[in-house]
């Protein structure tokens, strides 16, 4: 019976998780907070759902899945690199050492003694989580606030991809370290310490090469002879469970090496990132990310108020308080401009800090009491630190200045095309091949080298979508004869006008379109169409830019 009290309790918290985070999000709250009051309805105010065994399995695979789509989607590898210079990287370390320390000192006794309970390598994962900033949060409302190109957004973009690429990796360290060390009376020295960071650093360059010189050539090769449906989502999907498995045999946390496998994989070329994308992300979100935070929930307890109040009061106050200074000396020092909007940046606070506290939780470096503090502490940064952000940014003075292509990190791009809606590329006074030409006549007159598919209008109104693989199947000797009519494909997909580029490009996957009709949202008029190429021409014309 064990296996149906499972699937009990992981069909409850699904279907709870998803329902709740449909109401959240109508008042505006993050679907990470509706995850996590599933957990706490389900478990520790009803006790329906209880975390045995079974349920411990995937919300452990949930752990992995989390920080292979975190590496995947949010870590900026190359913009850390083009960014190790100047001013804007030394504020950024700055930052994130001051901030470090003013945490250390009230997780650790070293100057205060709040009765925590803590060793040095647990204190220091513990810092690391409060002195974490996080790129998703801090893109978004740059976004937001159509900000994200301007001097002062790319200025706090590269600041955060630099301090929380930092960041992680001391989160990396002392969590693997903990790991490592558990139950073999071992301390942590200069000695370990260099063997650890070395261990990091090998396994990260082998799994670097390999996810991104030997996996893309050997996927495309097998699909190529194997010709299998997603093929390269299981291969990759199980190359994610081989890596975890990998990392935890040298001494490693199996997060971390989840993390550093999406993050190579971020530089896949697009074509195997566009098969393997829609069912990573899927299964990601549609399974193990709810029950993964649910599970926060399912581990919350009022614990934590067995603490002195004075231990609760500092863990709230002082990291948030010392994140701020030290965002705002290092922008100040090193003479940032806009250091009040970049020190803001660097407060952003995103669903990764709890996640990395369930790791914490599950390597046994902190206990449920102060999981369920810190947890809480991080909702509160969840929900205020855009407000700030957005406040900050509102009051730097905005510029039309161009920023020099060299300093955009190279994510930007990825960020930029977030809130991008149809209507913003659209070009309505396109013209269109009408249903009434010959074949022939449409292929001298309105074939380009870059489009397969191409809408075909009847009038001023949509007829349907003619591909070049249809053509082939009609002998030339009939092309001068046969109206497009004739060759339409009909009852194709289309895009409204207010859509989001994102959705309309895997529209287009999703019905192997490399073009779509646009329709007015209100009256349903035919308007004009979008091609993938032009959404990928803005793309590598600003990398192209970059390299100016």
């Amino acid at each position: 019976m064990e296996i149906y009290d499972s699937l009990l309790a992981i069909g409850l918290l699904l279907i709870v998780a998803k329902l709740l985070e449909g109401v959240f999000r109508r008042f505006g709250l993050n679907s990470i907070v509706a995850y996590a009051t599933t957990g706490v309805i389900l478990g520790p105010i009803t006790g329906l759902v209880e975390a045995g065994a079974e349920v411990e399995i995937v919300l452990g695979i949930g752990i992995f899945m989390f920080f292979f789509v975190i590496g995947l989607d949010e870590l900026d590898i190359w913009g850390f690199v083009s960014a190790i210079r100047g001013r804007l990287f030394l504020a950024s370390v700055l930052s994130l050492a001051i901030s470090l320390l003013i945490s250390l000192s009230v997780t650790t006794d070293i100057l205060f003694d709040l009765q925590l309970g803590l060793d040095f390598t647990q204190a220091l994962g513990v810092a690391g989580v409060l002195s974490l900033s996080s790129l998703g949060v801090v893109a978004k409302v740059l976004i937001d606030e159509g900000r994200l190109r301007e001097p002062v957004g790319i200025q706090i973009f590269t600041a955060v991809v630099i301090a929380e690429l930092l960041g992680l990796f001391i989160i990396g360290f002392a969590i693997s370290e903990h790991f490592h060390s558990s139950g073999e009376g071992h301390t942590l020295d200069a000695l370990s310490a260099a063997a650890l960071i070395a261990q990091i650093v090998g396994f990260t360059v082998i799994t670097w090469f390999v996810s991104t010189k030997l996996l893309p050539r050997l996927i495309v090769l097998l699909q190529r002879f194997l010709q299998v449906p997603q093929l390269s989502f299981g291969i990759l999907l199980g190359g994610l469970f081989l890596v975890v498995v990998g990392a935890e045999r040298v001494g490693l946390h199996g997060s971390l090496g989840a993390l550093l496998f999406g993050a190579a994989l971020s530089l896949l070329p697009y074509q195997v990132r566009r098969d393997i994308m829609p069912g990573m992300q899927g299964t990601a979100e549609g399974l193990f990310v709810p029950l993964f935070f649910a599970s926060a929930g399912l581990h919350l307890s009022l614990e934590f108020l067995e603490l002195p109040p004075l231990t609760i009061v500092a863990l709230a106050l002082v990291p948030v308080a010392g994140k701020f200074a030290g965002a705002f000396i290092g922008a100040f020092v090193t003479r940032l401009e806009a250091p009040l909007a970049t020190a803001s940046g660097l407060m952003a606070k995103g669903v990764a800090e709890i996640a990395l506290l369930l790791v914490l939780l599950h390597t046994g470096a902190i206990d449920r009491g102060l999981f369920s503090l810190l947890v809480l502490v991080m909702f509160v940064y969840i929900l205020l630190t855009p407000l700030g952000i957005s406040f900050a940014v509102r009051r730097a003075e905005r510029s039309d200045d161009e920023t020099p292509r060299g300093r955009i990190p190279p994510s930007l791009d990825r960020f930029a095309l977030e809130g991008v809606r149809v209507q913003d590329i659209l070009d309505r006074s396109r013209h269109y091949p009408d249903q009434s030409l010959t074949v022939k006549a449409f292929a001298e007159n309105w074939l380009t080298p870059e489009q397969h598919d191409y809408v075909v209008v009847d009038g001023g109104d949509l007829a349907g979508i003619v591909s070049l693989s249809m053509l082939r199947y009609l002998p030339r000797s009939e092309w001068g004869r046969t109206p497009l009519q004739q060759v339409l494909r009909h009852n194709t997909p289309h895009a409204d006008s207010d859509e989001y580029i994102e959705d309309s490009l895997q529209q287009m996957t999703d019905n192997s379109l490399t073009v779509l009709p646009v329709r007015e949202k209100e009256t349903g008029a035919f308007i004009g169409s979008i091609s993938s190429h032009e959404v990928i021409e803005m793309i590598v014309l600003s990398a192209k830019g970059r390299e100016i």
